[in-house]
């Protein structure tokens, strides 16, 4: 599994520890990963995704899942967080 936000696109960063004697070594900075169930008020039922606690924060902050998809660029989403997009976006259009 991919370290990588399934809805905003954060991925793992590299970059050097650095010492007190300025000595460089690589390390990661991993995001903020977790399991979770967001619910469409559209579809009526809920889908799991591996987002960042940032993106959760965003959901969060636009109104839920519907919102936030209707918003979010198709090259940031994984391939089933753009499945659920476009599935939102044709129930909206139908009513």
């Amino acid at each position: 599994m991919s370290r990588r936000c399934e809805l905003t696109g954060k991925a793992v960063l590299t970059g050097n520890n650095v010492s007190h004697a300025k000595n460089r070594t690589r390390r990661r900075f991993l995001p903020n990963l977790n399991d979770v169930t967001l619910a469409s008020d559209t579809l009526g039922r809920a889908f799991k995704f591996r987002i960042s606690a940032a993106a959760l924060r965003t959901v969060d902050h636009r109104g839920g899942l519907d919102a936030f998809m209707a918003k979010a660029k198709d090259t940031e989403l994984s391939a089933a967080a753009l499945k659920v997009k476009k599935d939102i976006a044709k129930a909206q259009a139908a009513v």
